[in-house]
């Protein structure tokens, strides 16, 4: 297992989530980042191109995954912005109260199985007037293509990291503590048991 947690999954994760799709969701929220930024789940760095040299001091990217953080080399080479890694899990943040001005939040919270706990941690590092800005796929809003995820996911989830396709991400975010104060939701080119995403800015 741990073989292909470290070296399978690493390539799929980074394949599927740099689709052109996906890059075009990236691209519309990454450069609305600011200040010190937290990225939770950096993955291998895909949203690094997207953020805006001129409005971030430094990107702490949280990443538990070692292959993931191997697979980030050549992105954090050409990121355009300073990269500190933390290597804890979402669920835990080992930064001060309210150090954040931004927390990134792209393709991840499908993935942290307690994801009630990340996101108060989410919210007790994010600084008053800070942002939490989302996009994730989640829940459809059709009741046929929610069947599909609730057969899909029990398998989806062991092949893809933990990946949940039905989770219900506006309500998640504000279980978390969180105010949605813009958001936009629709399905993105891929298949539409995975491709019901929402994104938009939280505080």
């Amino acid at each position: 297992m741990k073989l292909y947690e470290n070296h399978v999954l690493p390539h799929l994760i980074n394949y599927a989530c740099g689709l052109p799709a996906i890059e075009k969701q990236r691209k519309k929220v990454v450069p609305m980042a600011e200040g010190r930024v937290l990225e939770i789940g950096m993955g291998s760095g895909l949203n690094l191109k997207f953020y805006d040299r001129e409005k971030v001091e430094f990107v702490w990217g949280l990443e538990p995954s070692k292959g993931m953080r191997r697979k980030a080399g050549k992105n954090l080479e050409a990121s355009p912005v300073e990269v500190r890694w933390l290597d804890l899990p979402g669920e835990e943040v080992p930064l001060d109260d309210k150090s954040a001005d931004t927390v990134m939040l792209t393709y991840s919270l499908c993935t942290i199985e307690g994801w009630l706990k990340a996101l108060g941690e989410m919210r007790r590092v994010l600084k008053p007037g800070g942002k939490l800005i989302f996009c994730e796929h989640g829940e459809a809003p059709d009741a046929d293509v929610r069947k599909w995820q609730e057969r899909i996911n029990p398998v989806w989830k062991k092949i893809a990291g933990g990946c949940d396709l039905n989770r219900k991400i506006p309500r998640c975010i504000e279980e978390g503590g969180f105010r949605i104060r813009d958001m936009e939701s629709d399905y993105v080119d891929s298949p539409r048991f995975a491709s019901f995403e929402y994104w938009g800015v939280a505080d």
